[in-house]
């Protein structure tokens, strides 16, 4: 049996570890850690050799081919001044003239009501406060795609001219169908002032060669079938130092990975960690290692996306009710906030898993407002975590995964039919089915 409720020690070891953060400043200083890129493989391997030294057995990277995208220069020019903007990444390669639409938020109705076809659009990164749910980055871009626009501008709605970046493309077809580029709220608001209605001009120029990605993984505890696995992803945008996404949940699941090598001997359950490439461009490294891995075998997925920002620990868990209670009995052993959701989140490392019924979590950091705030921008920088907030999120994971390791915690699987139904309900469907990532058939069986 697995249970560190009665033992204190580990606590303390863990509040005064500085391992977890020491990896986190050699993952931002890396640089760029763009999928396919040099830098990827340099944090891949920082990871492997990390949960080496902390005891960790079978540390490697595993590799898998990708499409590469490589950014150039970009701009978009409304005939008084050519306007600053960075390429999407997985945008294509081309230069287009067209009038220029502001479509405010796009929400569907936005695209069903607006003169899109054969014009250039632009939306916001936000999603109204009114509409039922998130409206996400790729769902705005193919809807764009199906209304015939001809070049696609993504608006960040957070001050601080910073324009965001995030990939379009889907696994069947990785570079998008028209050019896309994101702009800063600032530059957003001046185009909608002087050029709706008028020809803009949007270029981006950019590489797409073949490329080579990892997933970086080790593992502690006995040789079971069964086996708890906790994740985040190594890669980030080109344009930032990648702190808080993902730099912070990889140096998170490390943490946890040091603390529970002291008590290894103790697990009814291997425990692998593993820290995916390729997340960024369509989480790549985590649905390659959702087809290898034996999914029957896996009994519940921890994994780490954008913490530390955020002191409050946030857990979807995706309907699961066992991770719930698992959830509920964190807060009460430790006193300690825990904010739980049951929705659905086909947005990170744990969705290829979740698709088919495997119990998940998805964690993060409770932020205030709505989208990724200094995420997906250059702002997304080391300064802005605290080592406390590591700190305590490793402690509080760690009895989490421990608790998931015992013997005698059970946790239910569910039906991939129960998943599809839970995304149509919550309405998330409709943009998967825009984006082309409905994995299900009319039975609710995944078929891709």
């Amino acid at each position: 049996m697995t249970d560190l409720s009665e033992r204190t020690e580990w606590i303390g070891d863990a509040f005064t570890s500085d391992v977890g953060w020491d990896l986190l400043e050699d993952l931002v200083d890396v640089g760029n850690r763009m999928a396919g890129q040099p830098g990827e493989r340099d944090g891949l391997e920082l990871v492997r050799d990390a949960l080496a030294e902390a005891g960790c057995r079978n540390a490697r990277v595993d590799e898998f081919e990708i499409q590469g995208w490589e950014r150039g220069d970009s701009g978009i020019a409304d005939g008084r001044r050519r306007e600053p903007c960075i390429a999407l990444p997985r945008s294509p390669s081309g230069t287009v003239t067209a009038d220029f639409v502001d479509l405010g938020y796009g929400v569907p109705s936005d695209f069903e009501e607006g003169d899109v076809e054969g014009n250039v659009v632009m939306v916001s990164s936000d999603t109204p406060d009114d509409f039922d749910r998130f409206v996400h980055r790729t769902e705005k871009y193919y809807s764009a795609v199906e209304h015939g626009a001809r070049a696609f501008v993504f608006r960040n709605h957070v001050e601080g001219c910073l324009p965001p970046t995030g990939s379009v493309g889907t696994d069947d077809d990785p570079i998008g169908d028209i050019p896309a580029v994101g702009v800063s709220a600032e530059v957003g608001t001046r185009l909608a002032r002087r050029a709706e209605g008028d020809s803009v001009t949007v270029d981006v120029d950019c590489e797409t060669p073949a490329a080579t990605s990892g997933n970086a993984m080790a593992e502690l505890g006995p040789e079971t079938d069964e086996e708890v696995l906790v994740s985040s992803h190594v890669d980030a945008h080109d344009i930032a130092e990648g702190a808080m996404d993902n730099g912070a949940g990889t140096a998170t699941i490390v943490e946890v990975a040091n603390a529970l090598a002291g008590v290894a001997d103790e697990l009814d359950t291997r425990v692998r960690f593993v820290a995916y490439g390729a997340e960024e461009v369509g989480l790549v490294g985590s649905g390659v290692e959702a087809e290898r891995a034996d999914r029957d075998g896996v009994k519940a997925i921890v994994n780490v996306d954008s913490n530390v920002f955020g002191r409050t620990l946030s857990l979807s868990t995706h309907g699961f009710d066992d991770l719930t209670a698992a959830a509920d009995r964190l807060a009460e052993r430790f006193d300690h906030p825990v904010s739980t959701s049951e929705e659905q989140v086909p947005h990170s490392d744990h969705w290829p898993f979740v698709v088919h019924g495997v119990p998940g979590y998805m964690v993060s950091g409770e932020t205030e407002g709505r989208g990724r705030g200094w995420g997906h921008t250059e702002a997304d920088t080391l300064e802005k975590l605290e080592a406390r907030n590591l700190r305590e999120q490793a402690i509080l994971l760690t009895a989490l995964v421990a608790d998931l390791a015992d013997g005698d915690t059970e946790v239910a699987r569910r039906e991939p039919s129960e998943i599809a139904a839970a995304l149509e309900d919550e309405d998330k469907a409709t943009g998967m089915k825009v984006i082309g990532d409905w994995p299900y058939d009319d039975d609710g069986t995944v078929v891709r």
